[in-house]
This record gives structure tokens, sequence and C-alpha cells, in this order.
């Protein structure tokens, strides 16, 4: 069947799916030559393979050259560096599965397009068998270091912020807060994990502590950039980094282990901001007792 019988609607679809496998085909082929284990790198190779005669099945019905995507692979391969390769094969997964229900639509119009969602459906299968990264077995670590360092800092920082009035002296505060907090923290977080026998106690508490400690210097950083009397400003942008810190973090937990985004997005982002708003009216409160005077 040629482009010139189908209608313009399904015209469009097999054009996407064409660049599809094409982006397919290149993003594959680059993840296979960064693998160390040998069976995942023939995994991806067949991957690429498979992508390229799908490739070519589309040609033949649009009689177009499609080229891929170059900003999605770009961004991909960006992705892979930043959050490691686990993420980027559950991205790839989730847009095989988007092929799947293009081609479930054309069978009935591209009869070719069944031979392709059984593949689709056996990369899915293999795309799961092959997932295990080392930093996925610490994503408990990190969610205790980060979740503690954005309650705890925000609230801490929320509360000296305008009782100080000074985004220098509120700087010098949550530095010295944070960097304690960041010892204590992962000092317990080893002590705890090595109580349960864990043999890797050491490299999660590292992670909780990089975690705790990467928060810290992101919500401090405002307030090391904003003028002295710029506190307002400089606690607005702070807590625009917070939400953004937790929507960052809670995406890539939704893809890499499947979680709910919109759940725990909200749970975070409500318990960080409710401690950040009591905090500010405990800071207020002490600052009229104590009769504190900052010009």
């Amino acid at each position: 069947m040629g482009m010139a019988e189908l209608k313009e609607e399904l015209r469009k679809a097999v054009i996407k799916a064409q660049a599809d496998e094409e982006t397919g085909i290149v993003l594959y082929s680059y993840l296979a030559e960064r693998q160390k284990d040998e069976n995942n790198r023939k995994i991806f190779r067949q991957m690429a393979q498979d992508e390229q005669k799908h490739a070519g099945v589309w040609k033949s019905v649009t009689k177009e050259e499609v080229r891929p995507k170059g900003f999605h692979i770009f961004w991909l391969k960006l992705l892979s560096a930043v959050l490691g390769f686990t993420f980027v094969v559950k991205r790839m997964q989730k847009d095989e599965q988007i092929s799947g229900e293009i081609y479930e639509n054309m069978k009935s119009e591209i009869p070719q397009a069944a031979m392709m969602l059984e593949d689709e459906r056996r990369h899915e299968k293999e795309l799961y068998g092959m997932l295990d990264e080392e930093r996925l077995h610490y994503v408990g670590a990190m969610v205790l270091g980060l979740n503690d360092a954005l309650v705890e800092l925000t609230g801490a920082i929320a509360g000296v912020t305008f009782a100080l009035a000074n985004t220098r002296l509120v700087a010098m505060t949550g530095i010295i807060t944070g960097i304690s907090a960041t010892l204590s923290m992962a000092a317990s977080n080893y002590l705890a994990e090595r109580a349960d026998g864990n043999e890797k106690a050491l490299k999660s508490s590292v992670y909780t502590g990089a975690a705790y400690l990467v928060t810290v210097a992101l919500l401090v950083l405002p307030y090391l950039l904003f003028p002295n009397q710029m506190y307002a400003a400089a606690f607005g942008v702070m807590i625009v980094t917070v939400l953004l810190i937790i929507l960052f973090f809670n995406y890539y937990i939704s893809v890499a282990k499947e979680e709910p985004f919109l759940r725990r997005f909200g749970e975070m982002a409500v318990t960080s901001l409710s401690v950040a708003v009591i905090s500010f009216v405990i800071g207020i409160i002490a600052k009229n007792v104590l009769g504190i005077d900052t010009l």
C-alpha cells in the first residue's frame, strides 16, 4: 500500500513512526556502545537492527527519507550521562509503548504493522530484564537525604530569613546548619545501615550525604547571589528552587522506579512548604519577642 492510498491522518502517523524508528536506531546503537555488560550490548544491538528493519518497512510505504529526531537524541544522550542508563531505558520504554499503540491502530490498514508490534513487545520485555544500575539500589538513601534536607533546611532558612533580614547572615546560618546536618545525617545513616547488616553501609551513607549536601547548596545559593537587603527576593527564589528540586527528583523516581508522580510530588511539596510557613511565623514571633533589630 502506498501513501496515496492512506488517509491523511494515517499518513502523518506513519511518517512519525518512521522518524521514531530512525531515532531508535541511533539511540540503541549509542547505548550498545556504552554497555560494559556484553549481554546488554548484544540486546541493544539487536534492537537497533530491529528498528532498522522497521524503518525500511515504513520507507517502502512512505517512499520518503525521514531523518531521526535530532533534539530527542541529544536530550536522551544527555540524560544518560546525568541520570544514568536505567532512566534513559525507561524513557525509551515509554516510547516503545506509544509505538505499540500506533501499530495496533495501523494493523487493519498496514499488515506489516502486526509484525512490528510483535517486535515492540519483545523490546519491552527485554528492556525490563536488563535493568540493574547501582544508583537505583540507593534511591532510598537519596530520598532520605533529599527529604530531610528539604524539610529541615527550608524550615530553618525560612525561619531566619525575616528574623535576620540580611542575605549574608542567612547564607552563613544555612551553610553552617546545612553542613552540620549533612554530616549528622550521613553518620546516622551509616550506623543504621551497619546495624541492619548492610555491607555497603558506607556507600549508602555517601549517597544520603551527597543528596543532602547538594540540596543545601541549592537552597543557600540565592542568598549568596542577592544583595544584603533583598532577602525577600532570595527567599522567593529559594521557594521556587525547592519546588523545582521536588519536581525534578519525583520525575526521575516516577520514570526510573515507575512510581506515581503527582502523588509523590504533592506530598513532598505540601510538607516542605508547610514547614517553611510555620518556621517563617516562628521566626517573626521570635524576632519580636526577643526584640532583635537587624539593620
